[in-house]
């Protein structure tokens, strides 16, 4: 009589296997279904628009505030920006 163990060691392994698989399907699946946004690489942290041209641009915006960078560093750095910003509107319409 084996008691409570049922199977034994090997039904033991498969269970293990059975419900390791179980929740690897169910990782999948979560995933699958509620995915990051289009364009973001999987190992992206923080949130989605982190890198987009308007934050960087309000970024530029503090860094003149605090007084970081001189004025003409700053316009030229926003006219960079703003040019980057319009061109990605451009290819996203076209």
């Amino acid at each position: 009589m084996m008691g409570w163990w049922g199977l034994g060691m090997p039904g033991i392994i498969v269970m293990l296997i059975f419900w390791v698989a179980v929740i690897a399907l169910a990782v999948w699946l979560v995933s699958v279904l509620f995915p990051q946004s289009p364009g973001a690489p999987r190992s992206q942290v923080g949130p989605p628009d982190s890198d987009s041209p308007e934050s960087a641009l309000d970024a530029l915006k503090k860094r003149y505030a605090r007084g970081e960078m001189a004025r003409d560093g700053y316009e030229k750095e926003r006219a960079s920006l703003v040019a980057r910003l319009h061109s990605a509107e451009r290819k996203q319409t076209d």
